[in-house]
């Protein structure tokens, strides 16, 4: 039988917790998420059960990574569902701080990362998002000191520039990341998909099959410009549009000449309707 997780909102009682804990020499893994939690999520869940003997998973929809434009108060809030997940899979504590709390009045102080957080993907058409990801995860690394974070790669660019702060910055924190957990048609999973039309639905697999046609041909040895062209007709003849379709550098994200440059991973992000989705896929 599942038992409920324990449920702290301030910072004192988190580090009370926390240093009992490590006083027992316990190991500790780091969930960051914003909530509305899928398999997805379960996932990470359950690498991070494999990895340290305590679990905590953060629920905290962060304000600073979204624009005015963005959908900051329509963000999917799910939290009675949240907790019922989360105590399935046995996890141990939810740091669910409010606002108030992780930015009180006259916080004032921001990371602005660079590297991979500006190598012209998300970051072309979310100027915001990096220094409101990087900012919110060096406080929860600082506030938990967890020994593993783990973070999904279909957020891949975020990934990479998660791993590259907590190096940069001595936080002492192994960033790992987790597979892209799929729909049966290949969609990744994510909160946003709820925003999708039961039509929008079913084209959204698109992206999925665009990214897997460009790595077979690259593997199959089609240039690069050959390879991507493809997958950038699929989606676009699917009636979504591209922000970006590319293929990188797999740990810099650097533009890439040819396959033999690489590891490489291709990345992309299209809208479809009212919903921005983003996939990428190694190669």
């Amino acid at each position: 039988m599942s038992r409920s997780p324990m449920i702290v909102r301030t910072v004192p009682a988190l580090r009370r917790t926390l240093d009992g804990l490590r006083a027992r020499k316990a190991t500790i893994a780091l969930v960051p998420t914003m909530g509305a939690l899928h398999d997805g999520h379960v996932s990470l869940v359950r690498l991070a059960k494999r990895r340290a003997r305590k679990v905590i998973v953060s629920i905290f929809v962060n304000p600073a990574q979204f624009a005015p434009t963005e959908d900051f108060g329509s963000y999917p809030r799910t939290w009675k569902a949240d907790v019922s997940k989360l105590a399935a899979e046995d996890v141990d504590l939810i740091w669910n701080p409010d606002v108030e709390v992780m930015y009180p009045e006259g916080f004032a102080t921001r990371i602005v990362p660079e590297g991979p957080a500006i190598a012209g993907l998300e970051d072309r058409f979310r100027p915001h998002f990096f220094g409101g990801v990087a900012t919110v995860v060096g406080k929860l690394f600082t506030q938990v000191r967890p020994d593993f974070a783990i973070f999904g790669e279909k957020d891949f660019q975020q990934l990479r520039v998660v791993a590259q702060m907590a190096g940069d910055l001595d936080l002492g924190v192994k960033v790992m990341g987790s597979r892209t957990v799929r729909e049966r048609d290949g969609l990744a999973m994510s909160s946003r998909n709820v925003y999708l039309t039961s039509a929008e639905r079913q084209v959204a697999p698109v992206l999925y099959r665009a990214i897997k046609e460009s790595a077979q041909r690259l593997r199959a040895g089609d240039d690069v410009e050959t390879a991507m062209a493809g997958g950038a007709e699929l989606i676009a003849n699917a009636g979504l549009v591209l922000d970006y379709f590319e293929a990188r550098h797999a740990e810099t994200l650097a533009p890439i000449a040819a396959a033999k440059d690489g590891p490489v991973r291709i990345l992309v992000a299209a809208r479809l309707g009212k919903t921005r989705l983003i996939d990428n896929i190694g190669v």
